[in-house]
């Protein structure tokens, strides 16, 4: 059998290191157009930023590798350039002298990977505008930064390479101004728990233009202007990460079927609408595992599990791919987010029946030193108590909590199921209750019966004349910010202080984090009032209303800062 593959990195290179561990006599060959066959992609941004230092360290194959190690003929600047699928060919361009030759095939992998979007605005070729995709893109950066030492970035989009590459033009001293046309960065979450980005990314000296669309490039007086439609932005240097597409025209041309975005189609097996052509990886199209709708997944993660899935089904095992659920991580200067399955925002759009809790837990016991902020968000179905996706934003341990949360939603658990987890604890790691299954508590507790009410109530809620917006925090909390119109009963006084408040009115409660405002809550039900508590707490609104940035050391539940002596 002789299976040729079309594209290295994650995918590809999988497929081939699988196929030969099945099948020893099999003649493989990967056809790679860049000079890299297998790499660390998303390693590229720290080593722009200098935290990589070693180009070497980007490779993790090489061809002399592949044929030592696997018997595996890898061709880099080897680009296919057509499909033959009569006769089982492909026609191979060699980049180095432009010469072609015919290749034939048993089984082909297409793994051609996603290309960065370049918007098609004027001026945008010019020398001192870069993408971030592959090996040669980073070089070719680093390179600049060396030879031209730019004091001056713009990067284009604020999406996981906008970030990383702002981060690490920062760490090479150089000032970044970030332009992305939505009004948060990480537009895979929800806008309020960006909000808390968006705060992180600013106290890192990154200048944000929110909701700012490019329009043009030009060059004066041996500067890069980028033109937006909010002003201009001068600067040395700029790098375009508005996104990726499919790269998939060569599957086009082989008239594959093909579906969002020009993505190609596959059964879960990773074979195409060719019985004798398989694809994997970022140029497929795929369910998310939790809607059950169709979906493109550009990750590393999923782009290794279907080529090895591939490899499996051309050696006659009959693997599945059942989906992802898109489970990422993302690090920004010392924070870090993480999120899994549908953000809430998803959800709507989905018309599902959805609710989401937002809670404030620090990553480990409060008592033990070193404790620090994280908050998490977690979308569950209503009626059932499933759980549909969640987000986190933090410091140490949050893609710990992300990662238990992407399990569950895996086995389909509810807000119950979560309470149940038996999750290590250790005060240097944990709380003896864990926020995930803190989480399982507080949706099982709205589930039963518990209102709540969101800062984007707020405005609604503060018109209301039948509407009492209680804050229980201390008389400091309360007199460093509360909303307008407030009244104050702190919490531990409020059992004395019922008479000052209207059965008649709904009571909205908040706290700092939402604890002691579910406790006030617990006492007012108790004694007849109808009672909303506030998801989140003052502190998540008042950075999601820009009025605070992101805190980094931990809390107690009464809302004091813990010190450190």
């Amino acid at each position: 059998m002789k299976v040729v593959i079309v594209g290295g990195v994650a995918g590809g290179a999988t497929a081939a290191a699988r196929l030969r561990r099945l099948d020893e006599k099999a003649e493989i060959i990967v056809l790679e157009r860049s000079g890299f066959v297998s790499y660390a992609n998303c390693g590229l941004p720290y080593y722009v930023g200098g935290v990589i230092s070693r180009r070497g360290a980007l490779t993790l194959q090489t061809p002399e590798s592949f044929r030592t190690r696997f018997n595996i003929d890898v061709r880099v600047k080897n680009e296919v350039v057509e499909i033959l699928r009569e006769s089982k060919q492909v026609r191979v361009r060699r980049l180095e002298d432009g010469t072609e030759y015919l290749e034939n095939y048993d089984k082909l992998i297409l793994s051609p990977g996603a290309k960065a979007v370049i918007p098609p605005v004027a001026g945008v070729d010019s020398d001192k505008i870069f993408t971030l995709r592959t090996v040669e893109d980073t070089f070719k950066i680093d390179d600049f930064i060396k030879e031209k030492l730019p004091s001056q970035a713009a990067v284009i989009g604020g999406g996981f390479i906008g970030i990383e590459a702002a981060e690490n033009l920062r760490n090479r001293g150089i000032e970044v101004t970030l332009v992305e046309w939505a009004d948060q960065v990480m537009p895979q979450m929800d806008y309020d728990m960006a909000c808390i980005l968006n705060a992180h990314l600013r106290a890192q000296g990154v200048t944000l233009r929110l909701g700012t669309r490019l329009t043009a490039f030009s060059e004066k007086e041996g500067k890069l202007i980028a033109h937006t439609d909010k002003g201009d932005i001068e600067a040395d240097m700029a790098l375009m990460s508005v996104g990726v597409v499919p790269d998939t025209a060569l599957a086009k041309q082989a008239g594959l079927t093909l579906g969002l975005k020009g993505a190609i189609v596959t059964d879960e097996h990773m074979r195409t609408s060719d019985e004798s052509i398989y694809a994997v990886g970022d140029a497929v199209q795929i369910k998310n595992s939790v809607s059950g709708k169709d979906a493109l997944i550009a990750l590393a993660g999923p782009a290794n599990k279907q080529g090895r899935i591939a490899a499996d089904n051309i050696c006659g095992i009959g693997s599945r791919y059942k989906g992802a659920a898109g489970s990422s991580v993302l690090k920004v200067f010392e924070m870090t987010a993480a999120f899994t399955g549908l953000s809430e925002k998803a959800a709507k759009n989905l018309g599902l029946e959805a609710d989401k809790v937002v809670l404030f837990s620090p990553n480990h016991a409060t008592y033990y030193p070193g404790a620090k902020n994280m908050t998490l968000k977690v979308i569950f179905e209503k009626k059932s108590g499933r759980i549909l996706g969640a987000q986190a934003v933090g410091y140490e341990g949050v893609e710990k909590r992300i990662d238990v949360l992407s399990a569950a939603i895996r086995a389909k658990m509810t807000a119950y199921d979560l309470q149940e987890l038996d999750l290590c604890y250790a005060p240097p790691f944990s709380s003896a209750k864990d926020p995930v299954n803190m989480a399982g508590y507080v949706i099982a507790n709205v589930l039963e019966g518990c209102k709540q009410f969101h800062w984007t109530d707020l405005p609604a809620a503060s018109a209301d004349k039948n509407v009492v917006l209680l804050d229980v925090r201390t008389n400091e909390e309360f007199a460093a910010g509360h909303f307008k119109g407030a009244l104050h009963i702190p919490v531990d006084e409020l059992r004395e202080r019922l008479g000052e408040l209207d059965k008649k009115k709904k009571i909205y409660v908040n706290c700092q984090s939402g604890l002691r405002s579910y406790i006030a809550c617990r006492i007012l039900s108790g004694n007849g009032f109808d009672c909303y508590n506030f998801s989140g707490g003052y502190r998540f609104y008042a950075i999601v209303a820009g009025e605070a940035k992101a805190e980094g050391i931990a809390c107690h539940p009464c809302g004091i800062p813990v010190r450190e002596e």
